[in-house]
């Protein structure tokens, strides 16, 4: 009876190792823990300030970006909302198609038989297409997902250079707040930047995944028009995507 608990403690050891080691690194952002206070080179002539008003105009672009990130995410939540309907939508006309061929086939007319046959395959294939463009477009939101991701984590790196550059220009002008250690500014920025990095990979990857995703649907949709006899005009949210966001 002490096997399962065996079991239990290695899977309990496992997580804590994970943990403690740097095993998952995806968890969100946080705030960061180290500020320099802006009083402290309040009186610090404006042209030894560059770096700092540089920093702190990256910074404001970095909220700027991830508000626009995550804006793109929620729009993404009510298109995939759509096109599960459209999905919907098109297996109920498969339904109808098939009815109207069993129809035919009990009348034996020929001309009838043939044309919807013809039909429940057009139906057939503007719904396989409809499946993929649902996969598609969940690829898409994980895609946004991850660059939502990067976005905050791109945003507190930025921040952390803020609060460096405030650091490093009072360190240069020998002021000495108490309580403040100077060593704690680039490490934080340095913390900041790994993650960062690491978020950024994860979107190039996530969108390739996307891109393929896109690609599936579009051979699915292309295919489908062509048996269905017109184009479909369905929107394409990565239609301009050569590069990553």
């Amino acid at each position: 009876m002490r096997f399962p608990s065996k079991i239990f403690a290695i899977a309990v050891c496992a997580v804590t190792c994970l943990s403690a080691c740097g095993g998952s690194s995806d968890s969100a952002p946080g705030p960061l823990s180290k500020h320099f206070d802006d009083m402290y080179i309040a009186a610090i002539p404006l042209d030894q300030k560059q770096a700092v008003v540089q920093s702190q105009n990256d910074w404001s672009l970095a909220k700027m970006a991830n508000a626009k990130a995550e804006a793109d995410l929620n729009e993404s939540n009510t298109q995939l909302s759509i096109v599960r309907n459209d999905q919907k939508a098109s297996k109920l006309a498969v339904e109808s198609a098939l009815a109207n061929k069993k129809a035919a086939e009990a009348s034996a007319d020929t001309n009838r038989m043939n044309q919807m046959a013809k039909e429940l395959h057009a139906a057939e294939g503007l719904s396989k297409a409809a499946d993929a463009r649902v996969s598609f477009y969940e690829a898409y939101r994980a895609y946004l997902t991850r660059v939502v991701r990067h976005a905050q984590e791109a945003m507190y790196w930025r921040e952390a250079q803020y609060e460096n550059a405030k650091a490093q220009l009072g360190q240069k002008n020998g002021i000495a707040p108490k309580g403040v250690s100077y060593d704690a500014f680039p490490k934080q920025e340095q913390d900041r930047a790994s993650r960062e990095k690491s978020a950024r990979d994860r979107v190039a990857s996530e969108r390739s995944h996307a891109m393929s995703s896109r690609d599936n649907w579009k051979r699915a949709q292309d295919t489908a028009d062509r048996d269905n006899g017109h184009p479909s005009s369905y929107p394409d949210p990565m239609a301009n995507a050569g590069s990553s966001q």
